[in-house]
């Protein structure tokens, strides 16, 4: 085996473009393992954890960019760095001639005097330096950057509340502003719901399913997946809150977000009773009770969020397609599957999709284990190693440090489901597979071989295996949303109409009679 190693001084992309070009160099025939990085720490970490680092790459500046290629042969090491360098070439070329490019934030503001958005996607070292850069300059900020302080968090969102300002993030995938898509969004129809998320894929999700039931999105504000901690307090989904308030195209409020701090939650709650428009709240695992006794429209999940959202926004319920979960569908699956099957086994490129599948099977069984649970005595004790009823997050950052987020790259988790498809005693795999801008372009074609070698290598043992997809998008989206869910279903593989039933269809699936 051989390894080709290049280091640019000076040479700086962001992690979005980075994660990109890795991925494809990573599909380059013959290459064993590629990986395109700025010299960071962690960058540094990942390469020593796979055996690539060597004494100069130890020595590299965060401002250095890396490119280390493994192959079998020397030659294949030079043949793929000669297409990853077109891989730049092709990258610069697209951009235009047009385009002007600005060196800092402050000739970005000064010459470009009508901007008032700024998504940085910087390094976490230089990303609290480059948005305070931006609300210095009047500037909202989508931080889509993670590895920022919490300590740099607080005090960048103080700041945006003082200035009348957004401050989406640090660690914010997804937003639609003024009907634009900003890193991981959907192509929604324009209207008059408007979003604030805590959670990324969990605002993906009720977007989406707001315009499946007909109805549109004004706005969707990203927070930043620590905002409703103890610690940041919820300042920037309350000032969501405040800002869908006074916007005149939003009709309906939806606030979605992953289990927050009780206080905090009791913080936005109380918050609804200044809102002169309806508020849908789901917050996944959350209190019907608490919800309903502040004013707000309780949501238990992200479907019942979209729905009740689109009543309230005018909508006729009547004549809206609810997606109801299939009955006979259940009943044909299990009885497919042996005694021995019974669990439930969740491999997620979504964090919200995760949790939302994972908080149903709790109200049915105690034995639900997780790399997110809700408690510690449910964590995995290897995340390698299911136990029972598992659910893996693949977006979480221990599988994402110095790797592409799985809506980036979906192959990271293969290897896990060809694993668990070995199993004899799972009785489900569940995979989601999200669509959308910044997303795969073809992420259902990337797992396809595994699933068909998986469904071949169980008929051959007399085994059926049962694989669940769930594909989040919309018949806008650049992927072809209708041609994503045909090549599951060729493969076959069972579709879920939505996360909710995902999670639901699952648990009947394994359900022996008890």
């Amino acid at each position: 085996m051989s390894t080709k190693t290049v280091i640019k001084p000076n040479t700086y992309f962001d992690s979005v473009s980075l994660m990109s070009l890795s991925t494809k160099a990573n599909q380059i025939e013959g290459v064993e393992q590629a990986v395109i990085a700025m010299g960071t720490e962690m960058n540094k970490e990942v390469l020593r954890n796979v055996g690539l680092i060597t004494p100069e790459l130890e020595a590299v500046k965060t401002g250095d960019l890396m490119i280390v290629v493994k192959a079998a042969t020397d030659e294949l090491c030079e043949s793929a760095y000669a297409e990853i360098e077109k891989l730049f070439t092709q990258k610069t070329a697209s951009k235009g001639a047009s385009e002007i490019k600005y060196p800092t934030i402050d000739s970005a503001a000064q010459n470009i005097p009508d901007a008032n958005l700024a998504v940085i996607s910087v390094n976490g070292a230089f990303a609290a330096r480059e948005a305070r850069k931006a609300l210095e300059n009047d500037l909202h900020v989508m931080l889509f950057s993670d590895n920022v302080s919490i300590e740099d968090e607080i005090e960048l969102k103080k700041l945006a509340h003082d200035k009348g300002l957004l401050m989406m993030g640090p660690d914010c995938g997804t937003a639609i502003i003024g009907n634009v898509g900003l890193c991981f969004a959907n192509k929604v129809r324009k209207g008059n719901v408007g979003i604030v998320g805590a959670s990324g894929t969990g605002s993906q999700e009720v977007s989406v399913r707001i315009h499946d039931f007909g109805g549109g999105v004004s706005q969707l504000i990203g927070t930043g997946g620590r905002d409703l901690t103890e610690q940041v307090g919820g300042i920037m989904m309350l000032d969501g809150m405040k800002a869908l308030n006074e916007d005149e195209e939003t009709k309906v409020i939806v606030l979605i977000s992953k289990p927050p701090a009780k206080s905090v939650e009791q913080k936005v709650l109380a918050e609804i009773q200044y809102c002169k428009k309806p508020v849908v709240v789901c917050f996944v695992g959350g209190s019907e009770e608490d919800v309903v006794k502040a004013g707000g429209h309780f949501a238990k999940t992200t479907k019942e969020a979209a729905l009740k959202a689109v009543v309230l926004a005018g909508a006729d319920e009547s004549q809206i397609n609810k997606r109801a979960l299939n009955l006979p569908l259940i009943e044909e699956i299990k009885g497919k599957l042996s005694p021995e099957q019974k669990y439930i086994r969740g491999l997620f490129c979504g964090g919200t999709l995760c949790d939302e599948s994972m908080y149903l099977a709790m109200e049915k069984y105690e034995d639900v284990y997780s790399n997110i649970p809700k408690t510690e005595e449910y964590r995995l004790k290897d995340v390698n190693v299911s136990q029972a009823h598992t659910f893996i997050d693949f977006g979480d950052d221990e599988y994402t440090k110095g790797k592409p987020h799985p809506m980036i790259d979906p192959s990271s988790r293969i290897s896990r489901f060809l694993q668990e498809a070995k199993d004899p005693s799972v009785g489900v795999i569940l995979m989601d597979f999200v669509l959308g801008f910044g997303s795969h372009e073809d992420p259902v074609g990337v797992t396809l071989p595994a699933i068909i070698k998986a469904k071949e290598e169980a008929a051959k043992e007399g085994r059926h295996l049962e694989i669940l997809g769930y594909v989040l998008g919309t018949d806008a989206d650049n992927q072809n949303f209708a041609d994503q869910v045909a090549k599951l279903e060729s493969a076959g593989v069972t579709i879920a109409s939505s996360s909710t039933n995902t999670g639901l269809l699952a648990i009947g699936f394994v359900e022996k009679g008890e």
